[in-house]
């Protein structure tokens, strides 16, 4: 049973992470969103006036941390719940924010929403199986 958590966790967060890293840089590198095809006309609910400091935000928070959490897993570091929890948290709310900005549901926001909450439960698992096996 473990094992399947991890192997779920680890896909998850390496799904996030490497989707993070590469849609975050492109959005840094090319802010008016060419690159991946983001218009710019999906921004005129938001603050922003191009897609550079949502690019950093998810480089950082989703690809960076997600990478962080994947490492940590990899690693059994005794945090790994946590870090893992934390990432479905920063996924969850960097979703509905987009979707509450945007004013709009994309088919991508169910599908990263859907994997933020995953990895909340499978953060709560990991920590809820490490506390009986040190109650034991």
């Amino acid at each position: 049973m473990k094992r399947l958590l991890i192997i779920l966790a680890s896909v998850l967060l390496l799904f996030n992470g490497i989707g993070a890293l590469y849609g975050g840089y492109n959005l840094m590198m090319y802010p008016d969103g060419s690159s991946i095809q983001l218009t710019p006309d999906w921004l005129k609910h938001t603050p922003f006036t191009n897609y550079f400091i949502p690019g950093l935000v998810l480089f950082i928070f989703n690809g960076l941390f997600s990478m962080v959490a994947f490492v940590a897993l990899f690693f059994n570091h005794r945090i790994n719940p946590w870090l893992i929890m934390a990432q479905g948290a920063i996924l969850v709310g960097w979703i509905v924010i987009q979707m509450l900005l945007l004013q709009t549901v994309y088919y991508l926001h169910i599908i990263l929403g859907g994997t933020g909450i995953a990895l909340l439960i499978l953060g709560y698992l990991f920590l809820k199986k490490n506390r009986t096996k040190t109650s034991v």
